[in-house]
């Protein structure tokens, strides 16, 4: 029987894996593609990591929810605006869901693609688009609305009424006393 072959990994160690990470062991200790546990407790205190973490998380959850109708959530929010707010041009929308708009139009053109949303000349301004969603758009819309409630209905079992009431009376805290500061950032939710 021939020993295992040793090859030099990536990060130039030798392993007996072919430069494969190895497995995770059955006792749920480690951490992704068998890395040693990491001691996260500093940044667990941190508000700003929680909720991005918790953000991940929720994206990822929203994500297998709407896989049915192919949503992401950047995409999911634009459609959202655009059905309550028929007429809208791109830089409203920008505007409103704090977009920069380098990363809003490739993702209103794939909408397009798909049949979801036409851009049509503005009325008050024939150089930008008011955006529409076409009849397709609002079918898939409705579809995607009982997914999305069926999300969070999920979620505020797990929280409880009074505890998605309060989750969401906090963030709105931390966003209102963040002032201008987010009106610049890129919220492209996709």
């Amino acid at each position: 029987m021939k020993p295992a072959r040793t090859q030099r990994s990536r990060n130039g160690r030798s392993d007996e894996n072919g430069g494969r990470a190895p497995r995770k062991g059955g006792d749920g200790q480690g951490t992704r593609n068998g890395a040693r546990p990491v001691d996260l407790r500093p940044l667990n205190g941190s508000i700003g990591y929680t909720v991005r973490r918790a953000q991940l998380a929720l994206f990822a959850d929203f994500v297998t929810s709407l896989r049915e109708v192919n949503l992401r959530p950047g995409q999911f929010g634009v459609l959202m605006v655009v059905h309550a707010n028929p007429g809208l041009s791109q830089s409203d929308i920008c505007a409103a869901l704090g977009f920069q708009k380098a990363n809003l139009v490739p993702l209103i053109s794939e909408l397009e693609s798909r049949g979801l949303i036409v851009r049509k000349p503005g009325l008050q301004d024939r150089r930008s688009y008011a955006l529409q969603l076409t009849a397709r758009g609002r079918k898939l819309m409705r579809r995607a609305l009982d997914l999305q409630a069926s999300q969070e209905a999920r979620l505020t079992e797990q929280l409880g009424e009074s505890g998605r009431a309060t989750l969401l009376t906090l963030l709105g805290q931390l966003l209102a006393g963040t002032g201008d500061g987010a009106a610049g950032q890129d919220f492209a939710l996709n």
